[in-house]
């Protein structure tokens, strides 16, 4: 068990967190996961989860079927509770593997992978960065209805429509 592991297993037990969720994506992007126990996890860092590819888009076909979801603990993090509920989850996102242990190749991160591998031998650099959007709106309607903008300009419109 590496330090990583470690300290995973000591902060579930320290902040009493008792559901661990571990997600993966679909080839679309769309998050899908999978809750298990902490005491679980030992078991899930050595031999990762078991589930059925062909329930995820992309992945499997029937006869084909077995995968294996490995939780990566470097993308371990106790999630916030809404309205000061006690914490009790945690996520860390998963390797999607084949039941031999070799990679998936739907699986995106290993396609992420193997992308930034390629560009790197072809001496590209990949930067990357969020772009924050938001929408400015009125003040919050108590009546249901709908909220409403403080303006009306559009995306690189020409003109102000304010």
């Amino acid at each position: 068990m590496d330090r990583q592991q470690e300290f995973v297993l000591r902060t579930l037990e320290d902040r009493q967190i008792r559901f661990v969720r571990l997600w993966f994506t679909d080839v679309l992007g769309t998050l899908k996961s999978v809750a298990v126990a902490p005491a679980e996890l030992d078991g899930a860092f050595e031999e990762g989860i078991g589930f059925d590819g062909s329930a995820i888009e992309g992945f499997a076909r029937a006869s084909e079927s077995d995968m294996i979801a490995r939780p990566d603990p470097a993308t371990f993090q106790v999630l916030p509770e809404p309205n000061g509920s006690p914490v009790d989850s945690a996520r860390m996102f998963c390797d999607i593997q084949m039941p031999d242990g070799s990679p998936s190749w739907a699986d995106p991160r290993y396609v992420l992978r193997r992308t930034l591998s390629k560009a790197a031998e072809r001496g590209f650099t990949f930067y990357t960065h969020p772009e924050i959007e938001f929408f400015l709106l009125k003040n919050r309607p108590t009546d249901g209805t709908e909220p409403e903008p403080i303006d009306n300009g559009g995306y690189f419109d020409m003109t102000s429509h304010d």
